[in-house]
């Protein structure tokens, strides 16, 4: 059933889509210009456009139809919820499990465990859908921070942007890197040869990956990796690019004996919470079967 909400604007010269956020903020900027758009936002009676300037004493009344259904299927798969209040939850991903469901794993995904877990999900941007504001690839272990609600969305996702959110990765790759500190600053975007697989490419998007060296020996090095932006397969391709792909990592560096995924762990997180301001740092150990690895090698 729709929900309608009234408000009477007190003082004039603000534009009807900034007046409702800052009024109702738990409605994101995108989704209040979404409900102008298909005409469920009026100003005293009539149609409203999202630049119209209010004046004092208007009503503006805005029509919530509910939220609508994704079709994913909520599934209880254990999770390892490392923290968690009435705005976000932070897990700590297993290497295997997707974000996403997509053709070839429709189910078992974050997003299908996710569902299950947050039973009372608010909508986000009118969907009813967990709020991935970044994502992990499938074989890829360690923190993620997800939104419960449309303004913890947005405020995650606009930290993203202004890269103030921190994320650190343990990576081990094949060969000694010299400089033992350093970043990688090269754009990328699809590769053209090869559709299924990123690349550094002329064209791309820029990126800048930072990188430390934390141990050696004389065929792999254990890396702290600072990505500075969030490109599809960066830190993988970034690290392949140099003559250094990832330890496992099939796409950019070929199989090992080893282990049967690439060593990428997203071991640290910190973050302002996007709606009391409080500053929180998560961090995560190896999993096993990447300390095993290290056990063997170092």
């Amino acid at each position: 059933m729709d929900e309608t909400l009234s408000l009477k604007v007190v003082e004039g010269g603000e534009r009807l889509d900034k007046y409702i956020t800052r009024v109702r903020p738990e409605l994101t900027r995108s989704h209040v210009q979404r409900l102008i758009e298909q005409g469920c936002v009026t100003a005293n009676g009539q149609v409203a456009k999202s630049g119209q300037k209010l004046r004092a004493g208007d009503e503006v009344a805005i029509v919530l139809p509910p939220p609508a259904p994704t079709g994913l299927e909520a599934e209880p798969i254990p999770l390892t919820v490392v923290y968690e209040d009435a705005d976000l939850l932070v897990v700590d991903k297993p290497a295997g499990m997707a974000v996403h469901p997509a053709p070839g794993h429709p189910r078992g995904t974050l997003v299908n465990a996710l569902l299950a877990h947050i039973p009372d999900l608010e909508g986000i941007n009118g969907s009813l859908r967990p709020g991935i504001v970044h994502r992990l690839d499938k074989d890829t272990s360690g923190l993620m921070v997800v939104a419960k609600n449309g303004r913890a969305h947005e405020g995650l996702a606009a930290q993203f942007k202004k890269r103030t959110l921190k994320k650190q990765y343990l990576a081990l790759v094949h060969g000694r890197l010299s400089p033992a500190e350093g970043a990688i600053e090269a754009p990328v975007g699809r590769d053209p040869a090869h559709r299924q697989r990123m690349a550094v490419v002329e064209d791309g998007r820029e990126a800048r990956t930072g990188y430390r060296v934390l141990r050696s020996v004389e065929k792999y090095s254990l890396l702290e990796v600072s990505p500075a932006s969030g490109r599809t397969h960066q830190i993988r391709v970034h690290l392949s690019a140099i003559g250094h792909p990832v330890v496992g990592d099939r796409l950019y560096g070929g199989k090992t004996s080893l282990l049967e995924r690439q060593f990428l762990h997203a071991s640290y997180l910190a973050f302002e919470h996007p709606i009391s301001g409080k500053y929180l740092e998560f961090r995560s150990a190896l999993p096993g079967d990447l300390e095993a690895v290290l056990e063997r090698i170092l």
